[in-house]
C-alpha cells in the first residue's frame, strides 16, 4: 500500500504547487511583470537574430513562470521550450563540487587534501616548490595556480575533439602549474575535471554513476546528464549555433561530446530541471535537514572562501558568488560551442532565474539580471499583500499591442500596474525604455514623470471600426502594426 500513498501525496504536492504559482501569477502585478518580460525577449531574439531561448523564474518549491521563444531546431521548426535540453556547460561545476562535499562530510576527504593524495597519476610540474601544495579547496574556488584547460584544443572548432580521461592522464605531467597556488584567482576547467576524478577516486564509482545515483536522480533531474544526451540530438536537445557572421548567417555546430571535461563542463539540462535545483536549495535552507547535503555544508558552498587581490572576483566552493542590487546571489554561468546558460540564486528572496540559448553570442547574464529587476519586485509585493495588485480597466486592452514610427523605431504598449505603458524596443535595459501613462480622457493619457508629475499628452486614434490605429505623440504618429 505505501507505492500508492506516496504516489497521492506526490500528485498532491504538485497540485498544490501549480496551485500557487498559478496565484502568484494571476497577480496584476506579477502578470504584467511577466508580459514585459516576454515583450522584451521577443523583440530581443527578433533584432538580434537570436535562434531560440529558454527561462524559467522559481519563487521557493514553485515554477512561477516559464516559456520558450524562438526555435530550438531552426531547420525542422521545432520551437524551444521549458523541457528543450541545452548543454549547461560551466553549471556542471555545481554538480561535481557537491559531489565533493558530499564525500566531505562522508569523512572521505577533507578539503585541505592535497589532490596528489587521491589521484596518484597527478604529475602536474611544479613551478612553485616553496608554494603551497595544490588541495582540493584550491580546485573548488579556482586558487589552485593550475591551467585554465588540458593541452588539447578541444574550444577549436568545427570539431570541437574534447579529450578523454585517458588523454587528459597523459597529457598532465607535460603540462605546468601557471601560478603558485592560492595566490590568484584562475578560473579552471582542469581544476573541475580533476575535481571530478577525486569524486570517482574517493567513492570507488565512476564519475557519472556516483552523481546520477547520490545527486540527479534523489533531487529528481530526470532531464539532466553528466554528458550531452546523443538520442536527442534534432528533438528535444537544442541545436547549437554558430555567432552570426559578418553576412548575418550562423553555421550550425556540428554535435560533440565533452568526456573527460565532463565534470567540469559536459551537463545537459533543462529550465524545469533547474529550477527543481534551485528550488532544492531554497528548501535545503529553510527547512535544514540533509537532503542529498547538509544544510550546512550548502551554507559553505555559498559563502565566499575566495576573494582575488583586485576584489573583483568572489568564489565560494564551486558557486559563483556576486551582488546585484544589493543583495547576494549565486549560481553560475555555462558557455560551450553553441549554448549560454546561467542560473542565478537570490536565497534572500527565494527567487531564482535560469537562461538558456543556443547561440554562442548571447551572454546570458545580463537576461538574468533583467528578468530578474522585473519579476522579483513584483513577485515579492504579491506575496507581501495578496489580492491588492491594482486590476486594470477592461477598456485600456485596445490600445495593448505594437506600434512603429515610420522606418524609425518600433514601440510597445502593454499594461503595467493597472495603467497602461511604453516600451521603446529593441533595448537592452527594459525598465529603463520603459514609460508609464495616466489616462486623462477616454483616447488620451499623459506621460507620468519620475517626479509622479504628468508630463505631455499621448493621444490613440481610432478607424471606423473602433479599433485602435494609431498613436500621437509630440505631434508625431506611430502606427498600431499587429492588427
Amino acid at each position: 500500500m505505501r507505492k500508492p500513498i506516496l504516489c497521492f501525496i506526490t500528485v498532491f504536492l504538485l497540485v498544490i504547487g501549480l496551485a500557487r504559482a498559478q496565484s502568484l501569477k494571476d497577480d496584476p502585478r506579477v502578470a504584467s511583470a511577466l508580459k514585459l518580460i516576454e515583450v522584451w525577449v521577443e523583440a530581443q531574439l527578433a533584432y538580434k537574430d537570436i535562434p531560440g531561448m529558454s527561462l524559467g523564474i522559481v519563487h521557493d518549491q514553485d515554477l512561477v513562470w516559464s516559456r520558450g521563444f524562438g526555435y530550438a531546431n531552426l531547420e525542422k521548426k521545432i520551437p524551444a521550450s521549458p523541457s528543450t535540453i541545452y548543454s549547461i556547460c560551466s553549471i556542471s561545476k555545481l554538480f561535481t563540487s557537491i559531489g565533493v562535499m558530499r564525500l566531505r562530510d562522508q569523512g572521505k576527504l577533507h578539503l585541505d587534501d592535497p589532490v596528489k593524495k587521491h589521484l596518484s597519476w597527478f604529475s602536474i610540474k611544479d613551478a612553485y616548490p616553496e608554494a603551497p601544495e595544490i588541495t582540493i579547496r584550491g580546485i573548488l574556488t579556482h586558487s589552485s595556480g593550475l591551467p585554465r584547460e588540458s593541452d588539447y584544443p578541444y574550444w577549436t572548432g568545427p570539431e570541437h575533439c574534447f579529450p578523454t580521461r585517458e588523454q587528459i592522464i597523459e597529457k598532465l605531467s607535460a603540462q605546468e602549474e601557471l601560478y603558485p597556488a592560492d595566490t590568484y584567482f584562475q578560473y579552471s576547467n582542469l581544476g573541475l575535471t580533476l575535481a571530478g576524478e577525486v569524486v570517482a577516486a574517493v567513492s570507488g564509482q565512476p564519475y557519472a554513476r556516483y552523481v546520477k545515483e547520490h545527486i540527479l536522480k534523489p533531487l529528481g533531474l530526470k532531464d539532466t546528464s553528466p554528458e550531452i544526451p546523443a538520442e536527442h540530438r534534432g528533438v528535444r536537445l537544442a541545436v547549437p549555433y554558430s555567432s552570426r557572421m559578418r553576412d548575418g548567417s550562423r553555421k550550425v555546430i556540428p554535435f560533440y561530446l565533452v568526456n573527460g571535461i565532463a565534470p567540469a563542463a559536459g551537463f545537459a539540462s533543462t529550465v524545469e530541471d533547474l529550477a527543481r535545483f534551485a528550488s532544492w536549495q531554497f528548501r535545503l535552507l529553510e527547512k535544514g535537514g540533509k537532503e542529498v547535503l547538509a544544510v550546512n555544508t550548502l551554507k559553505e558552498m555559498h559563502r565566499v572562501h575566495w576573494v582575488d587581490q583586485d576584489w573583483e572576483v568572489k568564489w565560494g566552493l564551486g558557486f559563483s558568488v556576486g551582488r546585484h542590487k544589493e543583495k547576494t546571489f549565486v549560481g553560475h554561468s555555462g558557455g560551450c560551442p553553441g549554448y549560454r546558460t546561467r542560473l542565478s540564486i537570490c536565497p534572500q528572496d527565494k527567487i531564482a532565474v535560469v537562461v538558456m540559448t543556443n547561440a554562442n553570442d548571447v551572454s546570458p547574464t545580463p537576461y538574468s539580471w533583467q528578468v530578474y529587476d522585473i519579476a522579483a519586485p513584483a513577485i515579492l509585493k504579491a506575496l507581501k499583500s495578496p489580492g491588492q495588485g491594482k486590476a486594470a480597466d477592461q477598456d485600456l486592452e485596445k490600445f495593448v499591442g505594437r506600434y512603429e514610427w515610420p522606418l524609425d523605431q518600433e514601440m510597445y504598449v502593454l499594461i503595467m500596474d493597472g495603467e497602461l505603458a511604453v516600451i521603446s524596443l529593441p533595448t537592452d535595459n527594459p525598465l529603463e525604455s520603459l514609460t508609464k501613462l495616466r489616462r486623462t480622457g477616454e483616447n488620451t493619457f499623459k506621460r507620468i514623470r519620475d517626479d509622479g508629475n504628468l508630463g505631455e499628452e499621448v493621444v490613440f486614434e481610432l478607424g471606423p471600426d473602433g479599433k485602435v490605429t494609431c498613436l500621437i505623440w509630440h505631434s508625431n504618429y506611430a502606427y498600431r502594426v499587429d492588427l
